[in-house]
């Protein structure tokens, strides 16, 4: 079987989208071990196909120049992940019709589209509302990984077929000694001016999260969790300013790949990240993790599972301190331990429900 995943990579700076494209494969691979899979995002297009705007979609879908529905029906099954958490207007709705285009275009080349586990929503525009209910109706099956995108899908017209988890959960646990005590990922996302928190504050959380450690006697490992790219987000940036304004010796971990920074949290006591995919490779890999949450995305996926300990930056009067009072509970690393066996059981509805659309395509 020759599928194509949307909106993953093996190669992307930022390595939440690794473990996206990585997951999604072994989830697929579960039902179909000698599946061939090909990637398709932003940082590595086929020629076939002009993502880059809306216009040179269309105006390709009606001049066939590039041979883009004849690339697209080549392939057995595609899956669009969305990029985990795009699949929403909050970023505007010129991504979320670019990405809803190209599933659309699929379909119409008679190719499966399997919307992966995903975040669905917000849609609050009318557009947006439109055009997810739209891709909705056109997937052959749609998996959310949390109870709030169920309810985002269903409010537009079209249940969910699946609730399951985040693909993370499928990839193989690495078998390291606990080397590290904690792991901070600081996120450039949050570091430099965003839409989603106020980055002075971050700032300020982010010293006073070190300080609050090195009082308790804690050995801190900094973690960049999205390397260097041409985005001005990078992980590594924020970082490097951080540590030249402090005095204190902090190692830094810049890891080579997925597999490096995977075993990095799995070497920790307890993650605390900014990155969603930074605390969802340690919770995959047994290591406690404390999300320090920007957005919706965080709180329904990890709720869901039965993981509470979180603090949201956007609603917090003492991020710092919660955070402080949550690394210190020594119940951390057995509830861990329990959440692996809530993830197993909820990827296992996806793998029977991926087995079925596997065996429509091969009837």
């Amino acid at each position: 079987m020759r599928t194509l995943i949307l909106w993953a990579d093996d190669a992307s700076p930022n390595l939440g989208v690794r473990a996206l494209g990585a997951g999604t494969a072994a989830l697929l691979r579960r039902v179909d071990p000698g599946a061939e899979i090909v990637f398709q995002n932003y940082g590595m297009r086929a020629p076939q196909l002009p993502i880059g705007r809306l216009r040179s979609l269309v105006k390709e879908r009606v001049t066939g120049s590039k041979g883009m529905q004849r690339w697209l029906a080549g392939f057995d099954l595609i899956v669009d992940t969305r990029s985990g958490d795009s699949f929403a207007d909050i970023y505007g709705t010129r991504r979320l019709m670019v990405m809803s285009a190209v599933s659309e275009f699929a379909a119409q080349a008679g190719v499966p589209v399997v919307l992966g586990p995903q975040t669905i929503g917000p849609f609050d525009t009318a557009t947006g509302r439109a055009v997810a209910r739209r891709s909705l109706r056109r997937a052959d099956l749609v998996m959310a990984r949390d109870n709030q995108s169920a309810k985002a899908a269903k409010a537009l017209g079209r249940p969910v077929d699946v609730l399951t988890t985040d693909v993370v959960f499928a990839l193989p646990r690495p078998e390291v000694e606990k080397t590290r005590d904690v792991v901070l990922n600081v996120s450039g996302l949050l570091w430099y001016p965003n839409p989603h928190v106020d980055h002075a504050d971050y700032r300020r959380t982010v010293h006073r999260l070190l300080d609050g450690l090195a009082a308790d006697g804690r050995e801190v490992t900094l973690l960049a969790h999205v390397l260097e790219s041409d985005n001005p987000d990078s992980d590594i940036h924020a970082i490097s300013e951080l540590t030249a304004e402090r005095r204190d010796a902090l190692e830094v971990v810049t890891p080579h790949d997925l597999e490096d920074v995977r075993r990095t949290v799995a070497s920790a006591n307890v993650v605390l990240g900014s990155r969603m995919h930074a605390c969802l490779n340690a919770l995959s890999t047994g290591t406690p993790a404390v999300p320090l949450a920007y957005s919706r995305k965080f709180g329904p996926l990890l709720g869901d599972l039965g993981w509470t300990r979180s603090v949201d930056l956007r609603t917090a009067a003492d991020a710092a301190g919660d955070a402080l009072a949550q690394v210190s509970d020594g119940g951390l690393a057995g509830e861990a331990a329990l959440l692996l066996g809530v993830t197993e059981s909820r990827l296992a509805r996806a793998t029977t429900a991926l087995a079925t659309s596997v065996e429509r395509v091969a009837a």
